[in-house]
């Protein structure tokens, strides 16, 4: 009974994690969005002070006793810290150059090219069941693209170079927590300020530093306090995919995302008078509803395999290790059904 209630404390506290990190992402969202329309922040500066605010915030953390840091060698974290500068700069400069709906839906494939790179470079299988649930993703993805009154071709480049990237960099965080046995905090606090080192000697190859345009030339002070409030949501989410991913898996976590595509999408068109065309309407409730697939494909083809590393001794334990596993499906489907049916209203 003890095991029954630490699963579903687990559960609670991996449902708490997913509901702060959906906030927390849709915030940056609009926010870094705002701060491009309306105040003309370079990318690239942005992302620095991501990374600035990101490692400021673990220090203070790591003086708290919140967490203890752990030596680690530097050339085990430089593909991760070179994949987190990708990462950030590619998604804002998709960010920046599409409509909010294309930077979402093109997000959308990264489930696909995880699941590919997984697959072939982490021999890790996936059923033909969960193959076929990723077809309507990636026709989503086209449709969309097609229909876009605002497409253009660089935002889609960025888009896909944001895709592979983002796709590579998830895949090595929950792979390096693992390998070098270090939790969210410890690995971020030493990725972070190397990916600063790199960008601070990028940044100013690609925009200005001083005057108009540069990151310290004149900004107003609205501005100023938007960027660092920027910051401070990044730090929050750079902080909670670390634990989303170490806690549970980049599949999963992708899964969840295509529930902010669906707040994020309409947001762009209220806010930001993104045109929303029927075609893009139809291929967000198809993405819904792909995603309750999916995941239950996902959620049950986990539990088979863990299950399947015990290999029970006797029939009473198998029968007791299969109920265990319904009870952990069931409690799966039920957190993530009620974040459904609170997005859906």
């Amino acid at each position: 009974m003890a095991s029954l209630a630490d699963r579903v404390r687990d559960h609670g506290r991996i449902a708490a994690g997913l509901l702060f990190n959906l906030l927390v992402s849709i915030c940056i969202v609009f926010l870094n969005k705002w701060i491009y329309v309306h105040h003309g922040f370079p990318n690239m500066s942005l992302t620095l002070v991501h990374f600035v605010v990101t490692w400021l915030g673990l220090y203070i953390c790591q003086k708290l006793d919140i967490f203890a840091p752990k030596s680690l060698p530097p050339s085990k974290l430089l593909l991760l810290a070179l994949s987190f500068c990708g990462f950030v700069v590619f998604t804002n400069l998709s960010l920046q150059t599409n409509t909010i709906g294309t930077y979402q839906l093109a997000k959308a494939m990264t489930t696909p090219v995880i699941i590919a790179i997984q697959t072939l470079w982490y021999q890790k299988s996936f059923s033909t069941r969960i193959q076929l649930t990723l077809i309507p993703i990636t026709l989503g993805v086209i449709l969309n693209s097609y229909y876009d009154v605002k497409f253009n071709f660089l935002g889609m480049v960025f888009a896909a170079l944001g895709v592979l990237v983002t796709s590579l960099y998830q895949v090595w965080v929950g792979a390096k927590q693992h390998e070098l046995q270090v939790n969210s905090m410890q690995l971020l606090y030493y990725q972070a300020p190397m990916s600063s080192a790199m960008l601070l000697v990028a940044v100013p190859c690609f925009e200005p530093v001083l005057g108009e345009g540069g990151i310290f030339g004149p900004w107003s002070v609205s501005a100023l306090l938007m960027v660092l409030l920027s910051g401070v949501i990044a730090f929050m989410v750079n902080l909670s995919i670390y634990w989303i991913i170490g806690n549970t898996s980049p599949v999963t976590y992708n899964m969840f995302g295509h529930f902010k595509f669906c707040i994020t999408l309409f947001g762009g068109c209220v806010l930001f008078k993104d045109p929303l065309s029927v075609n893009q309407e139809c291929v967000a409730s198809l993405r819904r509803r792909d995603f309750q697939e999916l995941l239950s494909k996902v959620t049950e083809e986990d539990h088979y395999a863990a299950s399947e590393g015990h290999h029970p001794a006797d029939p009473g334990q198998k029968l007791r290790e299969n109920r265990r596993k319904g009870v952990e499906e069931v409690k799966n489907q039920l957190i993530f059904n009620w974040f459904y049916e609170f997005l859906k209203g």
